[in-house]
């Protein structure tokens, strides 16, 4: 039996890329690993050759069959374990860079993308595949309150292309995609170390609370004296000051043109009321709210602008599974690919390049019934301000102005009453980009 294949031997890890594929087709150096974390689905080898067959008169099978764009897919299902989920899920949504410090921020009209390395131990030697221009189509993240299972995202993705090595009885050598091979695409990872798996338990549904709010008022008015077309962004976790030209105004606003709102001395609005004033060139109003500024809601504001504030944020009651879907539709751009090997092969890839499509944000919660609350909300047609996922110490996702799309509480003899909301959110603001903010995170 030791010949036999075994999926406790597969082991998975990625790398970030710049640009699209361009680790593997382009020159991005071969950095440091970062483990998956918790694999539940993966099949790093699954290639579709889109075949052709030419059939002619006199042949009763076609004579010739033509290979076509070959197109690489990528099944994902991860647990959120360690960090790793945090990447893969902040890739799908979109990234910023705040500080020098890379985050998941908004949504993003580019494609963002990784590397995928999996190695395999067979029998005494090791397997490995390198997928480039791994691109996150759709992300599914699903939570179940009646099981407490791990917290799970489904990925759907695909990828540029991916290689193969021979088995071989080092993983140091396994994992050195260039020297003495002839693949199309390569990669040297032989110098990087191979990151430990996390520690600790995963995320599980009651370590995650969700909460919305039904309406908001006016929360806060930022002015600029002196450039009046300066504009404001309200992300799930940061508040960030530009100028007319849109780069961070570093000089004036925040810690390096932002404020950080999960920073207790920023956490209500009267203590951004103090910060914000005692900033060069702004002025800052209240409005007729008040609260957590963790409850602003989220969105991008010309100068001048009434930034909106929840009321205030509700348990969602009695929830059994919750699941949100970030479908950004992306769109394959068949072409020609030319491999790094020596001899230069052509390909015809179908996912030469990807371009983003248009992001479909939902949230389906199935709970006990409690009363009329989002039926109600969904009748009038009003929106829903803001919904949270909150993650505790692994930081929480924001949802903006929301439609309730359908709601069912069907009644059978003898049974609770289980109402499933189902959710889009479309964003909110007035300046640059009206819906970046429709989801935002700071995990």
């Amino acid at each position: 039996m030791t010949n036999v294949r075994q999926s406790q031997q597969v082991n998975a890890y990625f790398r970030s890329e710049d640009t699209y594929a361009s680790i593997g087709k382009e020159s991005q150096a071969a950095g440091a690993l970062s483990h998956i974390g918790l694999l539940d689905t993966f099949d790093p080898r699954m290639l579709d050759h889109q075949y052709a067959a030419v059939s002619t008169v006199g042949y009763s099978v076609a004579p010739h069959v033509l290979k076509g764009a070959t197109n690489v897919m990528l099944p994902l299902k991860i647990g959120m374990w360690g960090d790793g989920w945090k990447t893969l899920l902040g890739r799908c949504i979109g990234q910023t860079t705040i500080a020098s410090g890379v985050r998941p921020a908004f949504l993003r009209p580019d494609v963002q993308t990784v590397a995928i390395l999996a190695e395999e131990q067979l029998a005494s030697t090791f397997q490995c595949s390198l997928a480039s221009g791994v691109a996150f189509n759709k992300a599914e993240l699903e939570l179940d309150y009646t099981t407490n299972a791990p917290a799970t995202i489904n990925f759907d993705a695909t990828a540029y292309y991916v290689v193969d090595r021979d088995a071989n009885a080092s993983r140091t050598t396994a994992r050195n995609f260039t020297t003495g091979d002839s693949l199309f695409i390569q990669s040297d990872f032989s110098g990087q170390s191979i990151p430990s798996e996390p520690t600790g338990d995963p995320i599980l549904p009651a370590d995650v609370e969700i909460k919305y709010a039904t309406t908001a008022t006016n929360g806060v008015t930022i002015t600029h004296g002196s450039d009046s077309n300066a504009y404001y962004e309200v992300g799930e976790r940061y508040l960030l000051g530009y100028l007319s030209t849109g780069a961070l105004d570093t000089s004036n606003f925040g810690t390096s043109g932002y404020y950080d709102l999960a920073n207790g001395s920023n956490d209500t609005i009267a203590k951004i009321n103090t910060l914000i004033d005692a900033d060069t060139n702004y002025t800052f109003g209240e409005g007729s709210a008040s609260g957590s500024s963790l409850n602003l809601l989220k969105g991008v504001y010309k100068n001048g602008s009434t930034i909106k504030l929840a009321d205030s944020m509700t348990d969602w009651p009695f929830v059994k599974t919750a699941k949100l879907t970030i479908d950004n539709q992306h769109i394959p751009l068949p072409g020609v690919a030319t491999g790094r090997d020596s001899g230069s092969t052509k390909k015809i890839l179908q996912n030469n390049d990807v371009a983003r499509g248009e992001s479909i944000i939902t949230l389906e919660i199935t709970s006990t019934a409690k009363d009329e609350t989002f039926y109600d909300q969904m009748v009038a047609g009003t929106e829903l301000p803001l919904v949270r996922l909150d993650f505790g110490t692994n930081g929480s996702i924001a949802l903006t102005n929301g439609r309730i799309m359908t709601r069912t509480a069907g009644y059978t003899a003898g049974t609770e009453v289980t109402e499933t909301v189902t959710m889009q959110f479309y964003g909110a603001g007035d300046y640059t980009n009206y819906s970046k903010y429709a989801i935002s995170g700071d995990f």
